[in-house]
């Protein structure tokens, strides 16, 4: 499990120090707060993940997790809650919690939800947040708080209108970065059951041995450190939505029971003999072509069918460029808030150069560059100068910037020699591209192969690194 910075928000002290202890044996970065209230104003510093108790002076545990939920939606939330309050936990939850934790507790119940939790912040990270915007009068920008007027978008928006107040099952695809979250929960927003609880899991976040009981719960001495039952995903979104974003990642071996709890409305626990009934309306989204997993033997056909009655696939950025301003627009106005800049917009000359980008990382992509230019732009508003590189064309005549992985650090100097029918940008591209491609190679072989911890070492992203490796022919080195 790869470290994360965590806060622990508890007024006992005794159970801070417990927690502290375990999460910084475990790697991981801790820092605390005595109350909500603390916890709060520790939010913004860096945070990955949550463990707050329920019931805190100044500010409760569900206070905080109201404010998290607003201001830091990208933050797992973990609930601890004594027993006899778990209701309150299983509510916290419905409205928007990751997960909660039973006093007493077992530390490789700790271990295990904080695991799934830090993956999940990563898988977090790696997709858009959420666009929100306030259009004047008389002003389109888009539906459904979904911001885009393009024809592809009217399409997305058509499709939703149609089928969000229906009981059918939606398969939500499309590149990772487009916004599929955005989409399902407008289905639920757009439908009689919005007042109902709207309960998403990332199946890439959840390791294969936890998947059954992450879904279908469990019942008291299933397995070691059950020390209580425990509700799984589907009966909390009992009456209302449950969306599993990445099914495709979802282990063959518990595709059929899925595919029974679909086709059913029902289940049992794992360790339980009881069958439990539902009404769940279930939408999925993989960034995957299930149809290339079904040939390849990774995704069940029948299952497959059953999730595709309507598929809906929202377009990448490139092929809806015309959004690209209002979307603009509205990252500008979010980053000015956050950022306390005062940037108004770009020039006509930097904004065809995003126009003509081909956004690789979609809208997670867009947000990133305009986010590093906003906090570096001296001027009111964006010239195509103060635009990353890549975006305009410029030259990298410079030599190459020192790079470290591992231990090592080294100078890489293109050694390439200029010929009549090579110029000095082609001699610097080849360069960094075989730069990059080594660097790469050498940060995954000093991981044994695991992409997270190679993007770590390259201070990357993972998505970025999984597009480069995809893009240099390593797909096959990702062992993570």
């Amino acid at each position: 499990m790869a470290p994360a910075r965590i806060l622990v928000a508890d007024d006992e002290q005794n159970l801070r120090r417990v927690l502290v202890a375990l999460l910084r044996r475990d790697g991981h970065e801790v820092v605390q707060a005595a109350d909500g209230a603390e916890a709060m104003t520790m939010l913004p510093s860096g945070v990955e993940v949550v463990i707050t108790d329920l019931r805190m002076p100044h500010a409760t545990g569900m206070e905080l997790l109201q404010f998290a939920s607003k201001h830091h939606p990208h933050i797992p939330v973990i609930m601890i809650t004594a027993y006899g309050s778990v209701g309150q936990a299983v509510e916290a939850i419905k409205a928007g919690a990751f997960d909660y934790i039973e006093k007493p507790f077992e530390q490789d119940v700790i271990r295990a939800t904080v695991q799934k939790a830090v993956a999940q912040a990563q898988a977090n990270q790696a997709s858009p947040r959420t666009e929100i915007y306030s259009p004047r009068d008389g002003e389109e920008r888009g539906r459904f708080g979904l911001v885009g007027t393009s024809t592809e978008m009217q399409g997305v928006f058509g499709v939703i209108e149609r089928v969000a107040d229906t009981p059918s099952t939606v398969l939500i695809t499309g590149e990772s970065g487009t916004g599929k979250e955005l989409v399902a929960k407008a289905l639920h927003e757009n439908s009689s059951r919005k007042d109902g609880p709207f309960i998403k899991i990332n199946c890439a976040a959840i390791p294969k041995n936890l998947m059954e009981s992450e879904l279908f719960g469990y019942e008291k001495g299933a397995f070691t450190g059950a020390v209580n039952s425990k509700p799984g995903r589907f009966e909390l979104a009992d009456g209302g939505t449950l969306f599993l974003d990445e099914i495709g990642e979802i282990p063959v071996e518990m595709q059929v029971k899925l595919l029974r709890a679909i086709q059913e409305s029902e289940f049992e626990r794992v360790g339980g003999l009881k069958t439990i009934k539902v009404n769940v309306r279930l939408i999925t989204a993989t960034n995957r072509d299930l149809e290339q997993e079904i040939a390849r033997g990774n995704f069940r056909e029948d299952l497959y069918y059953r999730l595709n009655v309507v598929p809906l696939m929202i377009p990448p950025l490139r092929k809806r460029t015309g959004d690209i301003p209002i979307l603009v627009t509205h990252i500008i106005k979010r980053f000015n808030e956050r950022l306390k800049k005062n940037v108004a917009g770009l020039t006509d000359d930097a904004m065809l150069a995003l126009e003509a980008h081909t956004w690789p990382g979609n809208i997670r992509e867009l947000e990133n560059i305009l986010e590093r230019t906003i906090l570096f732009c001296r001027e009111q508003r964006i010239a195509k100068d103060d635009l990353p590189d890549e975006l305009t064309g410029a030259d990298e005549a410079d030599a190459a910037p020192a790079v470290v992985v591992g231990d090592n650090s080294e100078r890489l100097d293109a050694s390439a020699e200029l010929s009549g029918d090579t110029s000095l940008k082609d001699i610097v591209k080849a360069e960094t591209i075989r730069v990059e491609r080594e660097l790469i190679v050498r940060a995954l072989d000093e991981t044994g192969g695991n992409v997270t911890q190679a993007a770590r070492l390259l201070k990357i992203s993972r998505k970025s690194l999984q597009m480069k490796m995809k893009e240099f022919g390593l797909r096959e080195r990702d062992g993570a």
